[in-house]
């Protein structure tokens, strides 16, 4: 990620907006001529976080696009752009790889452990880029085993803790969608074990906790927490009352006992 003919942008944080005045500057890198290499590279990373003014800028480059350049925009979802930005591009849909073949490659060509592999091809999903992300940081696991305790924690706890929890979850609200996230895997595996396929469960490390909860609820009801976390997602990415979804996500969950 070093190379002089290579620009990589994006918003400040995850979650927050790629400015116009960001994609006026990457504008005025891709005029110039390559330092070193054939082509300058701009890859514009979460480009469905781009201000619309930010969207319509970049549709300028698309639209004429200067010699010896290529550019690459991420986003999770081609729907999420804007159908000018779609229509000008070549849409590459990433899928993730077979996790026992991720599991390999962090043990092979990374040297990640055998048993760290496995569970960071588990934890990512076959998506390798996150897989070593998740290795050179600890932290990230560290907060993502926190986020897993707390639902944990919330599914025995009552009305009145889990609006306490709430309050305390919305003080981060940088990782207020990350944590959303892996509840979501969480509930995920849930349904899959119910679907008769534990063995492609997310959260290996978590295989107890998630084969019990799953022993206390039918499939439909598992679809159900899925489909709220998913709901609550969206609706939180659409500027609904951050605290309110919260709230009422965590009443949708279920009270268990807690020795689950």
């Amino acid at each position: 990620m070093q190379h002089p003919d290579l620009a990589v942008v994006a918003a400040e944080q995850e979650g927050e907006v790629l400015k116009i005045d960001q994609v006026r500057e990457l504008q005025h890198v891709l005029s110039l001529a390559p330092y070193e290499a054939r082509y300058r590279v701009a890859v514009v990373l979460r480009f469905e976080e781009a201000h619309i003014s930010a969207a319509n800028a970049m549709l300028k480059t698309l639209e004429d696009p200067p010699g010896q350049v290529v550019v690459i925009l991420t986003a999770k979802s081609a729907e999420d752009l804007l159908p000018t930005i779609v229509s000008r591009c070549e849409v590459l849909r990433l899928r993730p790889m077979a996790i026992a073949e991720t599991a390999n490659g962090l043990h092979a060509i990374r040297g990640v452990p055998e048993d760290i592999s496995e569970k960071l091809a588990h934890i990512s999903d076959g998506r390798p880029g996150y897989a070593i992300r998740l290795f050179e940081h600890p932290e990230l696991l560290e907060l993502r085993q926190s986020w897993l305790e707390e639902l944990i924690k919330l599914l025995t706890a009552s009305r009145r803790e889990r609006f306490a929890v709430a309050k305390e979850i919305l003080d981060d609200k940088h990782n207020l969608q990350a944590e959303l996230q892996v509840w979501l895997t969480f509930w995920r595996d849930v349904l899959v074990v119910l679907s008769g396929v534990s063995g492609s469960i997310t959260n290996l490390d978590y295989s107890t906790q998630i084969q019990k909860l799953a022993g206390g609820l039918d499939i439909i009801k598992a679809r159900a927490y899925v489909n709220a976390v998913e709901h609550t997602m969206v609706q939180i990415d659409r500027n609904v009352n951050p605290r309110l979804a919260l709230e009422v996500l965590l009443m949708d969950f279920p009270r268990i006992k807690k020795d689950v």
